[in-house]
């Protein structure tokens, strides 16, 4: 029986109920650990599949566990749902129209990963139940990938000790596997506390937190010279005190994300920020509060892996487009500035690519160092032999974290990428369970990157999960 025949024909005759659950948890554009509905629409389609869920896990009561099976090889299929804050956006409409304005949005196809990963796991179920084939598939869902690194709470809880591979997808501009690293980081609050008074009439008795805030702000732009250039470091003013300039401001705070190759360098940088901290503190005669957040690892990727995986999206093919969603893609782009078209343009070697949405499969590719980006996948692939694919779900040059995205995200388009990263995430996890000398192969991979080298958390064991401030 030939998985991507099976995995292409279960994944189609269930299209319309996994389109209806991404359309749905794209309404439900719930943010990190809120994702109760996203997460029961989850639930409940693995539940009538025959897996067994376990919820709550690792603090979090949006993260759960579908299996079915027993024993092994064990394969985890990662899937995610959140969304990001202030993304509000009408579905299909090639303009910015907040549904409700400062809203959420699924500004990373989220609601697509998600249940692409789900399709996935239900056509190995199917597979291995319609083969005989042992071991156990788990579709583990993985709340607050933004901002809230889900996967590396759960990794914390020991939830991949027994796993075999993992695998998964993100949605994108573009239909390919790539052979890369990501950066590490740090999520971090930086809560000042000073005394309120009359700002005209008695300045003197106030100590602004706002100031501290600002004053923080122009030390760590300062820092940003004296840092690693692959390091990245971004911030958002989260509280400022309130909205009377007459008010010497008693309460402020801001997040910083602290990004670098390697959680050792994140940790160095983390500390150096901590000094600017509470040197602003010191300036201003307020105090600091520093509330670590969340953090994440930096990616090991495994070629072993990926090029199955690569193998069987180049087998399975890339969608065709009808003349409609070609010509919705162009007039997403019509929105974009040349700059960000430019961004996303494919090398000329590779070949023409003047249509809308992205045609074929990219060759593979194998990129060394790392992205701008971080994932929680990253702590995943510290622990067992991990592999990941984008699918082409987006206009060419769109850019994430947009309304473009979110506009798009419910298009017929964005359905038939999410399938087929479905479809070649099935395909990938039968063949590796019915070879397993592929899964020693790519543990052997992963030992030899590591260098000895072990996995340990990089959150402190007393932080725990905590939902959007």
């Amino acid at each position: 029986m030939d998985s991507r025949d099976f995995a292409t024909g279960l994944i189609e005759d269930k299209r319309p109920i996994l389109s209806a659950a991404a359309d749905k948890v794209w309404e439900f554009a719930e943010t990190k650990f809120e994702e109760v509905q996203s997460a029961q629409v989850l639930i409940d389609l693995l539940e009538r599949e025959g897996f067994q869920v376990q919820t709550g896990l690792a603090d979090m009561s949006t993260a759960f566990v579908g299996s079915y099976g027993r024993g092994g090889p064990v394969v985890a299929i990662l899937g995610e749902y959140d969304a990001l804050s202030g993304l509000s956006q009408a579905a299909e409409t090639p303009e910015p129209k907040a549904i409700v304005s400062g809203a959420n949005g699924h500004g990373c196809g989220h609601n697509l990963l998600g249940v692409g990963a789900l399709a996935a796991a239900i056509a190995v179920r199917h597979y291995m139940e319609a083969a005989g084939l042992p071991g156990t598939v788990r579709y583990y869902g993985c709340p607050g990938e933004e901002n809230g690194s889900g996967k590396a709470f759960m990794a914390r809880a020991g939830l991949f000790s027994d796993v075999d591979f993992a695998l998964t997808w993100h949605p994108g501009t573009r239909t390919a596997v790539r052979s890369s690293s990501s950066l590490a980081n740090y999520s971090v609050y930086y809560r000042f506390t000073g005394r309120s008074a009359h700002a005209a009439g008695a300045p003197h008795l106030g100590r602004s937190a706002l100031d501290a805030v600002e004053l923080m702000s122009v030390g760590v732009n300062f820092l940003r010279e004296h840092i690693i250039p692959e390091a990245r470091l971004h911030y958002a003013m989260t509280k400022t005190g309130g909205r009377s300039p007459n008010v010497v401001q008693a309460l402020a705070e801001v997040a910083y994300l602290i990004r670098a190759p390697r959680t050792p360098q994140v940790e160095e940088i983390y500390q150096r920020v901590n000094d600017v901290a509470r040197g602003a503190a010191m300036m201003t005669g307020t105090t600091v509060e520093i509330i670590f957040d969340k953090a994440c690892s930096n990616i090991i990727p495994n070629q072993t892996l990926e090029r199955v995986m690569y193998e069987n999206l180049v087998e399975l093919g890339a969608p065709s487009w009808t003349p409609e969603e070609l010509e919705f893609a162009r007039r997403i782009q019509e929105t974009l500035t040349e700059p960000e078209r430019g961004n996303d343009r494919i090398p000329p070697s590779e070949g023409p690519d003047d249509s809308p949405l992205h045609v074929g499969v990219r060759p593979f590719q194998d990129v060394p160092g790392a992205g701008g980006g971080s994932s929680d996948v990253g702590d995943v692939s510290w622990l067992t032999p991990t592999a990941q694919l984008r699918a082409a779900t987006w206009a060419v040059g769109t850019p994430g974290h947009s309304w473009q995205v979110v506009t798009q995200g419910t298009t017929t388009y964005a359905h038939k990428g999410m399938l087929l990263a479905g479809k070649t995430i099935a395909a990938t996890a039968v063949h590796v369970m019915q070879n397993p000398e592929i899964i020693a192969k790519a543990k052997a991979e992963l030992a030899e990157r590591l260098a000895g080298e072990k996995y340990v958390s990089p959150i402190p064991a007393d932080v725990k999960p905590a939902p959007t401030r």
